[in-house]
């Protein structure tokens, strides 16, 4: 039998909820540590900006055990997310365990030598706790630290009566009515809120962006809904994996006249985005960027830049200069709010120096296997770390795996020697042979979500893992087949302590 443990979940969001319900359902006792005041990580409403939606469609956003209503759009928005993930934590009656307001600031193996980690949590009045746990699952993702930057002038623009934002700070769209805004940034979010910025009202909008990048149009064409072409296992065919052996290199080659035919596709993006006429042609292949990174087209982005409702410049800020900003290039342009959507810190600050050290190599890369644990930090696994186009899939693939790998359960459950092998093997692909996989410290495993997920299956011990083989060939993930998935692997309950 397998000894019920307590569980610490650090964070609330997408991960953490699944990683909570998936370890609770086997018999543990959980916790949930949530720094802020609601659950919903990204989609907390105070950490929204306006009009955020999905990138992915509906049927690719969702748990397998709870479909989004029928009533959502393709595309939810950030409210209905939000409730959906408020009803799937009632659902499995997560909410008692859920301890808002609780900061996880430092963690250290147990002094009394038994297995574990002994956390320190500051709470809403500034006490910081300390708590002991025997597992602990890091589930802050890789959006949880807004990332900083500063300029010079920044106060004397503030004196002026400028504000600057990071785009998690801008979640009142009246504050740009009026004003001149300025983005800076080229993700999804920056060209959602240059759009939203144009619709609530601004007096100008100008997008500061380092380099164009390919993005995905929702419909390929105006008519396929590109899930049924980047979300398929034949197009992940097109890209040579790692670990790879003889007939798989075959297969890879088989399939090297579709990353041609892509390159050749490249054109029709551009006609259909009005790329040239924005003068936002991306200087790289379109088959080398293809991971976690591409962004989703803002419909109205392209169209607002070609008639000039949003201003887009190449470069970057320099200094603020009172109520200007200064780019790179030289040009001043005009400001009231400057919103910063550039991004989040990738990390695990409560973790010491020492395991940091173990976990993240000098360049960034992580070390984890299956992108989910690393055996120099026993007693401990990651969840929604393992980022990919299907987002919520990924997190409960690897809430399964890792509540196995926690009680020794996994049907393939490798040795240290397997696991540090394979990490070692994982970081010459993402270094050598597919840089583009090394974006988000190698934790994306985009375009390769499939061949992920058939591992963690394989090693949980799944006797079903496929479809027929042309649905399986030719259609995204489906919710529903994962479940048989993961339903056919053995299953257990722990022991009450």
């Amino acid at each position: 039998m397998v000894r019920q443990k307590t569980v610490c979940i650090i964070g609330a969001g997408v991960a953490g909820l699944v990683a909570a319900k998936t370890f609770a359902a086997r018999g543990h006792r959980v916790i949930i540590l949530e720094r802020s005041g609601d659950l919903g990580g990204v989609w907390e409403p105070a950490r929204s900006y306006p009009e955020i939606q999905t990138q992915s469609p509906k049927d690719l956003y969702r748990y397998t055990d709870k479909p989004m209503p029928d009533s959502y759009p393709e595309w939810p928005n950030g409210p209905q997310v939000h409730a959906y993930l408020t009803e799937y934590a009632k659902d499995h009656g997560l909410m008692p365990q859920m301890r808002f307001n609780s900061t996880v600031v430092g963690m250290a193996r147990r002094n009394s030598g038994i297995p574990g980690w002994l956390l320190e949590i500051r709470t809403s009045d500034g006490n910081v706790t300390r708590e002991e746990f025997d597992f602990v699952a890091a589930c802050t993702g890789q959006f949880n630290e807004p990332q900083t930057i500063s300029h010079p002038g920044e106060d004397a623009f503030k004196a002026t009566g400028g504000k600057i934002l990071h785009s998690a700070q801008h979640t009142d769209a009246s504050i740009v009515k009026g004003k001149k805004v300025v983005i800076l940034g080229g993700s999804k979010s920056a060209t959602d809120i240059a759009v939203n910025s144009v619709n609530a009202g601004a007096s100008e909008v100008t997008l500061v962006y380092r380099e164009p990048v390919w993005r995905i149009p929702y419909f390929i064409g105006g008519l396929v809904n590109f899930k049924r072409i980047l979300y398929i296992r034949a197009q992940e065919e097109m890209f040579r994996s790692w670990g790879i052996g003889a007939m798989s290199r075959a297969a890879h080659a088989i399939a090297k006249p579709l990353v041609w035919a892509a390159r050749d596709m490249a054109p029709m993006p551009q006609l259909q985005l009005k790329l040239k006429k924005c003068g936002m042609v991306p200087e790289q292949r379109i088959e080398d960027g293809i991971n976690c990174s591409v962004p989703i087209v803002t419909p109205e982005f392209f169209p607002m830049v070609a008639d000039g409702r949003i201003k887009a410049i190449r470069g970057t800020f320099a200094p603020y200069d009172s109520k200007t900003i200064v780019m790179t290039g030289g040009e001043r342009v005009a400001a009231d709010v400057a919103i910063l959507a550039i991004g989040f810190k990738l990390g695990v600050p409560f973790l010491p120096e020492a395991y940091r050290n173990k976990l993240v190599e000098p360049d960034g890369q992580y070390r984890l296997y299956r992108v989910i644990a690393n055996p120099d930090l026993p007693d401990m696994g990651f969840v929604g770390f393992n980022s990919s186009f299907c987002t919520v899939l990924c997190a409960e693939m690897a809430a399964n795996w890792l509540v196995r790998y926690c009680d020794g359960q996994l049907a393939n459950q490798p040795s240290a020697a397997e696991m540090y092998r394979n990490m070692d093997m994982m970081l010459h692909f993402r270094r050598v042979e597919r840089p583009a996989a090394g974006v988000y410290g190698g934790l994306c495993v985009a375009p390769y979500h499939f061949k992920h997920f058939d591992e963690l299956l394989a090693d949980m011990g799944a006797t079903i893992r496929r479809r027929s083989p042309l649905v399986e060939k030719f259609t995204p993930p489906d919710a529903d087949a994962y479940a048989r998935f993961l339903a056919s692997a053995p299953d257990y309950k722990v022991e009450a302590a």
